[in-house]
């Protein structure tokens, strides 16, 4: 064959592959930046290629081939506490501290249906291992999430690493955007915190109802531990329904109406969690038990949730219930039963606009031999959002009565949010 022929379809296939890969990439391009511009995206508007800068939104970072991205963010939060024990003498208790700083990373790789994040806490509090120090070895617990999701169906999502567990709807919700100052005493005892596993997402849209269904497997002994299994592994499972559809931008996992739906949006939420052979007073929190000798002390724990979420207009409504039952008795594992209940109404006048008014009344009731006190709180709450919950003043009193402590205790608390 003629050389300069040979050259020439050398050079047409060359072209044609060319050609063909433009062609896919811009496909590609197209698909992601329908993807940036989706409702349940943060990174909306990115242009592939590019880096942007949004308050509240983070520094926003994608590839030029537009096949991954990365959304590097941080917040902070500085609180001011003041209590006292009204029967009493003793002065008043202040306190400053910065409640929490994180650092968060998240983003995709290769395709939006490959999703990781990783936060890191920075403050005394994120990092302090108090009831877990030989257990994690003495180190700092500076991470808090460490997770990739693998989105391999359209219905169905695979999570690995750790993060949340889908325990009570207070605590799955973000401390970020909460409608008092912090989480509930409920949740504060209750709660499944974070640990490291398995997770599988399932989610199916019947009719104008969302249904939702979360298994999981963990380790049991909550994040960061680096000792190994102590006790058995920890099973989890989670169903919701929302019977009115889905609320405005995820509305069903942040706290207040800021999105103020136009339609009333009802979530209903309930969760089962086994926890085999465990070793800390809560699971997966507080202190590990052990007898005389040193040996980790054993109890089978079983938690069970039942929580709701209601937005209408700039007013919400958000409710629980918590059960947690020790196989072993008079040893210090948590056991009992909690309610608790908030609601408020976000004002929509010019002078006082995204001004929030809330109220909340928590009860704990505790088992015989357990290491929970009888505790009831009734809270009354005012926050100030300016940026949504990105930037916002909140404050709040409390009144907590302990069972047997013959007094009440008066709680002030005062927090500025920034995120960035």
């Amino acid at each position: 064959m003629n050389l300069k022929y040979l050259c020439c379809i050398v050079a047409c296939v060359l072209l044609t592959g060319v050609v063909h890969a433009q062609k896919k990439k811009e496909k590609l391009k197209t698909k992601l930046s329908k993807y940036y511009n989706l409702e349940n995206v943060d990174f909306k508007h990115q242009v592939p290629g590019s880096v942007d800068f949004a308050f509240g939104d983070g520094f926003q970072i994608t590839s030029k081939d537009s096949t991954s991205r990365l959304k590097i963010s941080f917040r902070f939060q500085t609180l001011f506490t003041a209590s006292k024990n009204l029967s009493s003498e003793d002065k008043v208790a202040t306190n400053f501290l910065v409640r929490r700083a994180r650092l968060k990373f998240d983003g995709f790789a290769f395709t939006p249906n490959l999703v990781y994040k990783v936060e890191l806490g920075l403050s005394n509090r994120d990092m302090n291992p108090t009831s877990d120090f030989d257990e994690v070895s003495g180190a700092p617990k500076i991470i808090l999430d460490a997770a990739l999701k693998w989105k391999f169906h359209k219905n169905l999502t695979l999570w690995m690493g750790q993060t949340k567990l889908p325990g009570n709807r207070e605590r799955v919700i973000s401390s970020q955007k909460l409608q008092f100052v912090d989480r509930s005493i409920l949740n504060s005892k209750f709660n499944l915190d974070r640990d490291i596993g398995l997770q599988l997402h399932a989610e199916f849209l019947v009719h104008k109802a969302l249904l939702r269904f979360i298994a999981a497997w963990s380790m049991g002994e909550g994040r960061d531990i680096t000792v190994g299994n102590i006790g058995g592994f920890g099973y989890t499972g989670r169903f919701e329904f929302l019977p009115m559809g889905k609320f405005s931008s995820s509305g069903d996992y942040f706290s207040a109406d800021l999105s103020r739906e136009q339609k009333p949006k009802l979530s209903l939420g309930f969760t089962y969690d086994f926890n085999n052979n465990a070793s800390r007073v809560g699971g997966r929190l507080g202190n590990f038990l052990e007898d005389s000798d040193g040996n980790y002390l054993h109890s089978n724990l079983t938690s069970i949730f039942g929580d709701m979420m209601f937005k209408y207009n700039g007013f919400s409504i958000l409710a629980e219930v918590a059960r947690k039952k020790s196989s072993t008795k008079n040893v210090g594992f948590a056991s009992g039963t909690a309610v608790s209940a908030q609601m408020g109404y976000l004002i929509n006048v010019p002078k006082f606009k995204n001004v929030e008014f809330a109220l909340r009344y928590s009860k704990i009731n505790p088992d015989s031999g357990s290491s929970l006190k009888e505790t009831a709180e009734y809270t009354f709450g005012i926050s100030k959002y300016i940026k949504k919950h990105n930037l916002k003043v909140q404050s709040d009193v409390s009144l907590q009565d302990v069972s047997g402590s013959d007094n009440f205790k008066f709680i002030y608390r005062l927090q500025t949010e920034f995120a960035f």
